[in-house]
């Protein structure tokens, strides 16, 4: 009787599995030849639709009955946000609604929303740009490179963030609150929409002296297109929720590590700072 494969031992079949591949054999056939293209030119059968699971089809018929929502301009953007802000109570409900709103694209690329760090009885109040990586990651404004270097200079005139006394403490935030993606600068939508959180915030904690950080939140604060060179060490009034209160401009620690020689103009703002506390006692 004729051995077949059946009656291989796994040895065996290991040696001639060896012994095919010395021969030169690179595939495997079958016992029969098959027409592949007869296979091909054959009708397959049509499978039975499957039937619609009852949920699947009420959602499906939910959806298309549903009008189309016309996508919000940006005018209804920043009016929501100012209806919104207007109805938080305290830095923990503006937190809260800021953490809750959708509209700002920057929320959805962001790791963690950065509002403030500080006292939020301080009699200086200062506002940044946006926040960059290490604020993204950590959620608090201003703890970057840019971050130490602004903590040394408020330390030169006997400032900290997070001193008890609010003579003597600062309160950060910026006017972004989401990082935006690369770094890039904010676009005016974007920044528009997170102001109504910046001004409540003003009205919230009332600071005796605001410091604007850069050109975006001076010009934002203001409603002025200079560039903070032309702007910086020079004293504004912004009347916000009722009150006139003094507003400094300067320049940026982030303009300040890419440009040290400048360092000796955002001195000289340091020292009008100082002594416009100093006169407040």
């Amino acid at each position: 009787m004729p051995r077949t494969t059946a009656d291989m031992t796994p040895a065996d079949a290991a040696a001639a599995l060896a012994w095919l591949v010395q021969m030169g054999a690179d595939e495997a056939i079958g016992e029969k030849p098959v027409n592949r293209l007869a296979m091909a030119e054959e009708p397959r059968p049509h499978a039975a639709p499957r039937a619609e699971a009852p949920q699947l089809r009420a959602a499906r018929d939910t959806v298309a009955a549903r009008p189309n929502q016309p996508k919000p301009s940006a005018a209804d953007t920043v009016q929501d946000a100012r209806a919104i802000a207007a109805g938080c109570t305290s830095l923990e409900a503006l937190a809260e609604a800021l953490g809750r709103f959708d509209a700002c694209p920057l929320r959805r690329t962001a790791t963690n929303l950065c509002f403030l760090d500080g006292n939020p009885r301080a009699h200086v109040l200062l506002i940044g740009e946006a926040p960059g990586n290490d604020e993204d990651l950590q959620g608090k404004p201003f703890v970057g490179r840019s971050g130490q270097l602004l903590d040394r200079m408020l330390a030169a005139i006997g400032l900290a963030r997070h001193a008890e006394d609010p003579a003597r403490s600062v309160l950060i935030t910026n006017t972004i609150f989401w990082r935006p993606p690369g770094n890039r600068k904010p676009t005016e939508a974007e920044t528009a929409m997170c102001m109504p959180f910046v001004l409540r915030l003003v009205e919230l904690t009332r600071p005796r002296l605001i410091v604007c950080a850069g050109a975006t939140p001076t010009q934002r604060m203001m409603n002025l297109t200079d560039g903070i060179l032309k702007l910086r060490g020079r004293w504004f009034d912004v009347a916000i929720g009722g009150e006139c209160i003094p507003l400094l401009a300067t320049l940026h620690p982030a303009y300040l590590l890419r440009q040290p020689a400048q360092k000796r103009l955002a001195w000289r703002d340091l020292l009008s700072l100082r002594e416009r506390l100093d006169s407040l006692v």
